[in-house]
């Protein structure tokens, strides 16, 4: 399969995936899980190699978010939000810029990584977001819009035209995720009141 087709199928099944994500449903998880060996294949060819070793970990952050959404879903079936402490917020926040540093030096020093500092923090930021969305925190979605925001240039830069549009079509759907999750956590917002 061509590098531009499997671009493609990749970002089909993550438009699917992210969108039932963003309606809470549990099926959003079984198709990431395609989704990130799919794009694996795409990022190497691309050599972002941070963003290739990111959809493995995705791949057990899938595995953890199904098993944990399964556990929290409400009467309809759909995923209940979780409050997200600030305490714990600024601690996965740093775990990121410790991780951010510490892989963009080793993709800087170790290998032809075309951009490995800018690859490695959004790499790290989009773990922590991974890890806030499978513990079910409506804030995965503001981060989500950030990361999306500086992948969207990236791939531009990169000419991987189709995963920027994908990436610019997540921020889209992170908007609408961050609505979704919003109302979902505070009744007043779903009535209205």
């Amino acid at each position: 399969m061509n590098a531009q087709t499997l671009e493609w199928i990749a970002a089909a099944v993550s438009v699917a995936a992210v969108w039932l994500a963003a309606r809470r449903h549990l099926l959003g998880w079984p198709l990431g899980l395609v989704s990130v060996a799919l794009y694996a294949g795409v990022f190497i060819q691309a050599r972002l190699y941070s963003d290739a070793l990111l959809q493995g970990a995705f791949a057990g952050f899938i595995g953890y978010g199904w098993w944990r959404w399964k556990a929290h879903l409400d009467g309809d079936g759909l995923v209940q939000v979780a409050p997200l402490a600030g305490r714990a917020m600024l601690r996965d926040l740093a775990c990121g810029v410790v991780l951010a540093v510490a892989l963009g030096m080793v993709m800087h020093t170790f290998t032809d990584a075309a951009l490995p500092w800018l690859d490695a923090a959004l790499t790290a930021f989009s773990l922590v977001a991974q890890w806030w969305q499978a513990r079910r925190h409506v804030a995965a979605w503001w981060l989500w819009i950030v990361v999306d925001v500086i992948y969207t240039g990236l791939y531009l830069y990169k000419s991987l035209d189709v995963t920027a549009a994908l990436y610019l079509g997540f921020v889209g759907l992170a908007i609408l995720g961050l609505r979704h999750w919003r109302r979902a956590g505070d009744p007043t917002l779903a009535t209205g009141a």
